[in-house]
């Protein structure tokens, strides 16, 4: 019996109950439908009881459609994703998607919509609303850009200087940047007068173009209109649905000045005479298919909504609506749906007319044959089988398993040709999420069976470039006014702006820098590589130099022999550490796939990154000495899971050391649940550990039994003996004192070691940069991550009430930072009388450890809601569900510990809050002020590294191997030290002495009397110029310089002569290196080349030169004179470029 979908399509008011659908077969019978109703010109709705549900049906159902014929046209209604009457507006893309779906339904060209039931029942804006403010641009059309402007404010866009993301746009001459509502790339229109010439996405991460459209069509920019007669409509509504003074709320005012407070769509109904509801989108003859239990769904959502208005509806300064103002109730839902034909899908374990379950067909990794259960299957299960990977890349991987155990799939291209084929076992790629059996025999397998209780994640995404440290370190973007920079050849002076200039050949964009006794010095932009930033002391003590003095020279030179001497001490560690053999470890491929599989999650382009470099370590025959700087919950633990199973596998032992016992605790409950399945032995060092367990564990290192040992500094003392010990992994190493780091070196010597940590002590990250330790950044965020909102406050009742209900509200934990034990107890009680809801746990280091463990996962089992501690949690404690942390006097912290405290919370994909309470804020001192500023401006994730950045500026990095801390640093700033520290181990590797007179390599100074820069009505903002500049500057090798020209052209249109000659001047730059020239000067009748003392050139070649052209001669002992008539930019770059030519050869 099979069951035929277009037969009991039911009439209009008509419920119908389908058989029981199983896995993913509710896809294969919606798509069907959809079809079915297709042909007929009608539509079909799908309400599902869960947002997942939503995105899974969304993937599938396009999968199962016909090759002819035309395409089902999907779309998801999405939600939100906000909390009823939530302060926060949605985000941006999502505001987008939705409208684009309206229109496409409301237009007819949607043939299946998905919505999620909670979605469904949300009022919106009246169709009318969409249709009046959609316009569309055409390619020829003429434009006048007063109108557009206006045209686009009323549509609720706002004006940026760099567009990001949907409803924003940028105007910059003749080019119009356009992010649409409810598309996936901005626009570029390009203008010729007044016509749009031509229309282009581009990228809004690099800002290149990508491929011209004919037209663009523009959404209105929010769901709900934002013109003057709208919001006069809106305060009117809102004197007569609210009583009281109108102008205490902060909304009301805001509306009167056109400005959107944030949770405005809360008060949607104000906006318009009456709302609509889904339904009046949607065409009278469309059908409906309800997948799930919607009406717990709604239910549950309806008491949440009630409970959250009962919270809040007493509040004066933000008064809100009544429930049924803004959602529909069950009943109405259920009534406006009754007119529409409906089905119902339910599913059921018993087989029905449409499907089946598939038996238990994992995969054994242990079993001899892993692929038992599968074949079994084959022999008796169906009559033909498919099996799906995710992905091309899983489909390769899957059909060389396979065939390992011969088991030989024919390859199919989609479900089309699967239909179409006989072939019993197939193999393709297709986006379902659970298998099923169809009536007619077909089984579709896809690796959630195949991997069942492996955790085989779904879903991939696209791979993000890793990160790249050296351009972080170099990048000259952050330059604000009054910052201090250092001048290769004149020292340290204070950056005052960029200024345009005209030397009599033309404006001349330069930077302005002051130096001791207010002189100053004016650098043109097309030498930024003279240019970096100064870090070694914070920017108001930096030691400003007197220019023309000797006194930089002075400094330069003395820094240049404690370089020489550092350098020295490197090479003969580097050929110490060459010299020692490492152990190259073995493993098997098979196994570690096994292991890896077990993640669960999507590895982070820099988190693979990282892995791969530690394994490669691992393998080779050198020792490892690697550092691991990735933020707060980007998978560093990972990483150091992978490494250990390596060491393991290759018969090593593996200590693990943590700064502190919770941290421990954690970390053994990690490796315990991931090596469960292996035959590894762990063993925990720890105060939570009894004497007897700790002598226990101690004796099994000695005697080797033990493989894995996770503990605090106790491992460092001497009892503690290891029979095989072959890989050390250090973890938060800033938390260590220098005499566990002596004790640690011991070990370094033959033994693998691994640091991680989220916010490197400058001293280590100085030894990272100058390559005296390997070095990995993990700074891409796990998707879905949200950066972690940060707010300053005066501490006040209030506001610790509204952070903490916002976030107890939502289900989520508080953690509340009170740093004084002998207190704690009082602020204990003071919160209790402040939020009498809230369940309060306290965790303070003077506890005894069984109480501390106990509130800890007590805390962790949501047994409280706020948990009132020190600063014990500062190390790695995981809680996903705590989502906001409030810090007492967080004047009173370090940069790095507020980073550490902050990365507590934002652990899942919820935003996190951190509310940094002080208890004046005018009243901060300096240090403190920069502090908090800083941590508020990294909001972004990752950013643990560039942290520490700031603080080796603020403090100061110290010298690397020697013991004076930082007196040569100080002097000549970080970046100066390392450049010299680079050139002089590269000059003692090739064999030669470093020059001490020139401890830089060469720079050449290249004049070309023709101006060289960004023009201001090319690249307008200032930032933007001075960090292309200094990419510019940074450009190594002729293809970085051409790329870099490219992206120029792709963002701001075609090059001025200006910018064409600074590209020039760096490539002649880059062309002169290796001749040793250090000046080229170029101007209408002669050009003049300078060498340094000594070039590394052949002489007869320049001999040669002089004696062959009567234009070229020798003008003094290094230099040489070329006479010619050269008029324009491109005639001078030629002569020289050919005179160089002629010196190589």
């Amino acid at each position: 019996m099979s069951f035929d979908p277009k037969k009991s399509l039911p009439k209009a008011g008509v419920r119908f109950q389908p058989p029981a659908v199983h896995g993913s077969a509710d896809a294969y019978l919606l798509a069907q439908a959809a079809l079915a109703l297709k042909a007929e010109g009608r539509m079909l709705a799908v309400v599902v009881a869960g947002a997942t549900d939503a995105q899974r049906l969304l993937a599938e159902i396009p999968w199962f459609q016909p090759k002819d014929g035309e395409r089902l046209r999907c779309h998801l209604l999405p939600d939100w994703e906000t909390l009823p009457y939530d302060a926060f507006s949605p985000h941006q893309d999502l505001v987008s998607e939705r409208l684009a779906t309206l229109y496409e339904v409301q237009s007819g060209q949607c043939d299946l919509l998905i919505v999620p039931a909670t979605t469904a029942l949300l009022r919106m804006a009246p169709p009318q609303f969409l249709a009046a403010y959609t316009f569309f641009f055409k390619q020829g059309e003429k434009l006048d850009e007063g109108k557009l402007k206006s045209q686009l404010t009323l549509a609720g866009y706002t004006h940026v200087g760099q567009v990001m993301s949907p409803g924003e746009y940028s105007v910059r001459g003749g080019l119009i940047d356009i992010f649409p509502m409810g598309s996936v790339l901005p626009y570029r229109l390009d203008l010729f007068g007044d016509t749009i010439e031509t229309i282009r996405t581009f990228d809004a991460d690099t800002q290149r173009s990508l491929y011209p459209v004919p037209e663009v069509r523009l959404l209105p920019g929010r769901e709900f209109p934002m013109d003057e007669a709208s919001r006069l409509a809106f305060r009117n509504r809102w004197r007569e649905v609210f009583e009281g003074d109108p102008s205490r709320s902060a909304i009301y005012k805001d509306i009167g000045n056109g400005i959107a407070a944030a949770g405005i769509e809360y008060y949607l109904p104000l906006f318009f005479e009456e709302t609509a509801t889904l339904f009046q989108y949607l065409p009278a003859n469309a059908m409906f298919a309800t997948v799930g239990d919607i009406e717990q769904a709604i239910k549950r959502f309806w008491s949440d909504t009630r409970s959250r208005w009962n919270f809040l509806h007493a509040d004066r300064e933000r008064p809100v609506l009544e429930p049924r103002a803004i959602y529909l109730d069950d009943e109405d839902f259920f009534t406006l749906l009754k007119p529409h034909a409906r089905w119902v899908l339910k599913s059921d374990d018993a087989p029905s007319a449409i499907s089946s379950p598939l038996p238990n067909i994992a995969v054994n990794r242990r079993a001899d044959d892993p692929l038992v259960n599968l074949r079994s299957f084959l022999l008796k299960g169906a009559e033909r089988v498919l099996i799906c990977a995710e992905s091309n890349g899983r489909r390769e991987t899957l059909q060389q398993y396979f065939a390992e155990y011969d088991v030989h799939p024919v390859l199919c291209e989609d479900w089309n040709s699967f239909l179409s084929s006989d072939e019993p076992l197939m193999l393709g790629v297709a986006p379902l999420h659970t298998g099923f059996v169809t009536a007619g025999g077909l089984a579709l397998v896809t690796e959630t069976e195949l991997y069942a209780g492996s955790g085989r994640r779904v879903g991939s995404r696209k791979q993000q470039a890793a990160t790249d440290v050296e351009y972080m370190v170099r990048d000259l973007s952050e330059l604000k006014i009054g910052d201090p920079v250092v001048h290769s050849s004149h020292g340290i002076g204070r950056y005052m702006g960029l200024v345009s200039m005209d030397l009599g050949e033309g404006e001349t964009e330069f930077l302005h820098l002051e130096y001791a006794k207010e002189t100053k010095l004016y650098v043109p932009v097309s030498q930024l590589h003279v240019i970096s930033r100064y870090s070694g002391a914070s920017p108001e003590d930096a030691p400003l130099h007197a220019l023309g003095s000797g006194q930089w020279e002075k400094a330069k030179r003395k820094a240049a022999q404690q370089v020489r001497d550092t350098a020295a001490e490197l090479l003969n560690l580097y050929a110490r550490r060459a010299l020692r053999q490492g152990h190259a470890f073995q493993y098997s491929a098979h196994d570690y796939e096994a292991f890896a599989d077990s993640f669960g999650f999507e590895e982070t382009a820099d988190q693979a990154a990282a892995i791969q470099a530690v394994i490669k370590d691992m393998t080779g025959g050198k020792p490892m000495d690697r550092l691991i700087c990735g933020d707060v919950g980007f998978g560093k633990t990972e990483v150091a899971l992978r490494a250990a199973f390596v060491a393991v596998m290759g018969g090593k032992q593996v200590a693990i050391l943590a700064p502190t016992t919770l941290l421990a605790e954690q970390h053994a409950a990690t490796f315990a649940d991931r090596f469960a399945n292996w035959p590894v032995k762990i063993a925990e060092l720890s105060r939570f550990r009894t004497g007897k367990e700790v002598t226990q564990a101690i004796k099994g290192l000695a005697d080797g039994t033990i493989d894995i040992v996770i503990g605090t500094h106790k491992l460092l003392s001497d009892e503690v003996k290891f029979s095989r010990l072959g890989l050390v992994i250090i973890d938060e190493e800033h938390r260590f004192g220098v005499r566990q780091k002596e004790a640690l070196k011991s070990l370094r010597a033959e033994v693998d070691v691994l640091t991680l940590t989220a916010t490197p002590i400058p001293r280590t990250l100085g030894m990272a940069l100058e390559g005296l330790r390997d070095f990995s950044v993990i700074a891409t965020a796990p998707q879905k991550r949200l950066a972690i909102k940060t707010f300053v406050r005066a501490e006040q009742e209030s506001t610790i009430r509204e952070a903490c209900l916002r976030e107890l509200k939502r289900g989520g934990q508080v953690y509340f930072l009170h740093n004084e034990v002998e207190t704690i107890a009082n602020r204990k009680a003071a919160l209790e009388q402040l939020l009498p809801e809230a369940r309060i746990g306290v965790a303070h280091g003077q506890m005894h450890e069984r109480d501390l463990e106990k509130v800890m996962r007590d805390f962790v089992a949501q047994r409280f809601n706020i948990l009132l501690c020190t600063t014990i949690i500062e190390t790695g404690i995981d809680v996903p569900t705590a989502n906001t942390i409030i810090m007492h006097r967080a004047d009173k912290f370090g940069l790095a510990q507020l980073h550490q405290l902050r990365g507590r919370v934002g652990r899942s994909h919820h935003q996190a809050y951190a509310y940094l309470l002080v208890q004046d804020v005018q009243g901060l001192s300096k240090q403190a002020q920069r502090r908090l500023e800083a941590i508020q401006q990294m909001e972004e994730l990752g950013s643990g590294f560039y942290l520490a950045m700031h603080d080796l500026e603020i403090r100061g990095a110290g010298e690397v191997l020697g013991d004076h801390q930082s007196g040569e640093i100080h002097e000549i700033g970080f970046q100066m030290y390392s450049d010299m520290l680079n050139e002089a181990v590269r000059a003692l590797k090739d064999g030669r002495e470093p020059d001490l007179a020139a401890p830089l390599s060469t720079t050449t100074e290249i004049n070309l009397h023709a101006p060289a820069l960004l023009p201001n009505d090319f690249c307008g903002d200032v930032h933007e110029r001075l960090s292309l500049y200094k990419r510019l500057a940074n450009c190594e090798k002729a293809d970085a310089i051409d790329a870099l020209q490219e992206e120029l052209i792709d963002r701001f249109g075609k090059l001025p002569d200006a910018a064409k000659a600074l590209i020039e001047t760096h490539r002649l730059r880059i062309a002169a290196k290796p001749l040793g020239i250090i000046k080229i000067d170029a101007h209408s009748e002669a050009a003049l080349l300078q060498f340094v003392p000594n070039p590394p050139i052949d002489a007869m070649r320049i001999i040669e030169l002089v004696q062959k052209n009567r234009q070229v001669k020798l003008n003094g002992p290094d230099k040489l004179r070329i006479t010619a008539s050269m008029p324009d930019l491109n005639a001078r770059v030629q002569q020289v470029k050919a005179t160089m030519k002629a010196l190589t050869g």
